[in-house]
């Protein structure tokens, strides 16, 4: 009787020994490279609304532990970052990237494992197609291009457009196609696509190039660094043809290198803190400021989604399993930060609204918000 006991109390502590195991989620974030600052952004957010009880740290009665990995904004590096979180720290979810050609360098892998990743601001629409392990917190590329379209001939007025677009990048390279095909279906001309690659730092090619042009709108769908440099020598030219840009620009480091050259420029994005509707939002946005003295980005916002969408997913499917976690997941309907997300099963696309910023006196500001609903009916009324 005596070992029997003994049996029945080392596996009662076996138990509870695994039940406080921690449930793994990896963070397959950009922290170096061209994307570095949304990286950055995404982890202080996360780890802020996990330090300050905004979000869930514990699931299933069970910590959450967040396994961080270095994309360095190359899909190489995020395809071994995803085998190194899969087979040596057996996370049952991944989140991110942030920017879609790493996550399309990490997809196969984790659609051959089994693995759900959600991409925080992934917005080309490659990267959800690569199978049903794929998932994005946030709105895709053929509808901002063509809402940029809209803004640009609606409100901007703009009949001719030159679009400048790195070449490199799966995310310029999508968002200027759709942005070229709505504009001129709309009535518009784009006149000339000039390229330029990531890392450049000198653009008087293509500037020399617009000023012979003249086009009543540039539209730039790139990422912060080298839109604020081109930007920046575009005005040191007098060139003051209005600007318009993609999410590419939702980041602080738009305003710190291209400073006074970059006032007035505009872009579409995820979200404005002008914009909140939801209680966590709220909190998430009063307690951000309180702690860093300023307001935070969309990228923080959707970062903090993603998480939340991620945990939900992982207490709906009832235990750790990554294929019940992806189940859940393809069918959430979550209440979050930038609003009410609700996954559509088949895509793994959540209808999002459109916001519409503009730098205005060193600050992005809100200009207007093209609702999910619009952007779907604007699509179907210009055919595309």
């Amino acid at each position: 009787m005596k070992f029997r006991g003994l049996a029945i109390l080392v596996l009662a502590l076996g138990l509870a020994a695994a039940a406080q195991e921690p449930i793994k989620i990896g963070g397959l974030l950009e922290f170096t490279g061209a994307c570095a600052a949304y990286g950055q952004m995404a982890r202080t957010a996360i780890e802020f609304a996990r330090e300050v009880g905004l979000v869930p740290t514990r699931v299933l009665g069970r910590p959450i532990e967040i396994v961080y990995y270095d994309a360095r904004t190359e899909p190489v590096e995020a395809a071994t970052g995803a085998t190194r979180l899969i087979e040596v720290e057996k996370v049952v979810a991944i989140l991110g990237t942030m920017c879609s050609g790493p996550f399309l360098g990490a997809a196969e892998i984790v659609q051959r494992a089994g693995i759900p990743m959600i991409g925080i601001t992934t917005t080309s629409p490659l990267t959800t197609k690569v199978g049903d392990y794929c998932f994005r917190a946030c709105f895709v590329d053929d509808d901002q291009g063509v809402v940029a379209a809209y803004l640009a001939y609606e409100y901007m007025k703009a009949r001719t457009a030159v679009i400048v677009v790195d070449v490199v990048q799966p995310y310029c390279v999508g968002l200027a196609r759709f942005f070229r095909e709505a504009f001129t279906r709309q009535g518009g001309k784009v006149l000339a696509e000039l390229a330029v690659r990531s890392g450049d730092v000198d653009y008087t090619a293509q500037l020399t190039e617009i000023l012979r042009l003249n086009p009543d709108v540039i539209y730039c769908p790139n990422y912060y660094t080298e839109a604020a440099l081109m930007i920046k020598q575009a005005r040191d030219l007098g060139i003051t043809i209005p600007v318009l840009g993609g999410d590419g620009y939702d980041a602080p480091e738009l305003i710190q290198i291209g400073g006074k050259a970059v006032e007035g420029v505009v872009f579409t994005t995820f979200f404005h803190e002008d914009a909140v509707a939801t209680e966590i939002g709220l909190k998430f946005y009063s307690l951000y400021r309180q702690r860093f003295g300023r307001s935070p980005s969309s990228m923080e916002a959707m970062a903090v989604d993603a998480y939340l969408l991620v945990v939900k997913a992982i207490e709906l499917a009832g235990e750790p399993n990554p294929k019940k976690i992806r189940d859940a997941l393809a069918t959430i309907d979550l209440e979050v930060v930038t609003g009410r997300t609700i996954m559509d099963p088949v895509t793994r696309n959540p209808a999002k609204d459109f916001v519409f910023l503009e730098v205005r006196e060193g600050q992005f500001a809100l200009k207007t918000v093209i609702p999910a609903g619009e952007a779907k009916a604007l699509k179907a009324r210009i055919g595309m």
